[in-house]
């Protein structure tokens, strides 16, 4: 069986009364996704940075639950808007980049939730430490390229806990509370191409 799509074949096929990408793998297209973070500043405001760097392999397979995830994210490409700040993050105080330059998901179950939506639990690796969270996944559609490959897309989120990964460095206030939130929501738009 060939894993290469021609114009003839769909991009999306109903299982089970969804609809879900025709099976096979897709490789992350970093120019048309983007990987970003939200964190509260001061108890206040919210500060939004993003990273660059993100490289995915996205295995839908036959059986949509089967299907698998891999992601890798370069810490240092992490940006804010602000260099100073960028530079704190990639320190010891935060994603110690020098030690530790990369982050890493690997997902190890995915489950319909309802219409389009899934969640896609897997194994978030930080600091070197490796904790589960579920993602909250939309399929957002599919189909041909102008330049004939196929394309899929999904937008995910989660929420966490950043402390659990060993990011704890915070500042108190001298009006109580911190400098920087500790719960961090995870955003992602991500489209993929079907490899040839």
């Amino acid at each position: 069986m060939t894993d290469t799509i021609t114009p003839n074949q769909p991009a999306v096929r109903e299982v089970a009364g969804r609809e879900v990408p025709a099976a096979g793998t897709y490789t992350l297209d970093p120019s048309h996704s983007t990987v970003e973070f939200v964190v509260k500043h001061l108890m206040i405001s919210k500060v939004r940075g993003r990273f660059s760097d993100v490289a995915a392999k996205i295995t839908i397979a036959e059986v949509p639950e089967q299907s698998h995830v891999e992601v890798t994210i370069g810490a240092a490409s992490v940006s804010t808007g602000d260099a100073k700040r960028d530079e704190h993050l990639r320190s010891a105080d935060f994603f110690d980049v020098e030690q530790h330059p990369n982050l890493t998901f690997t997902s190890t179950k995915v489950e319909p939730v309802r219409n389009d939506r899934w969640e896609v639990t897997g194994d978030l690796t930080v600091l070197g430490v490796t904790k589960p969270v579920v993602l909250e996944v939309e399929f957002s559609g599919a189909g041909q390229t102008p330049w004939g490959s196929t394309a899929i897309g999904f937008s995910a989120s989660t929420e966490i806990d950043r402390e659990e990964w060993g990011l704890t460095w915070n500042a108190a206030l001298e009006t109580g509370g911190v400098v920087v939130g500790k719960k961090v929501r995870i955003e992602l738009e991500v489209e993929a191409t079907r490899d040839q």
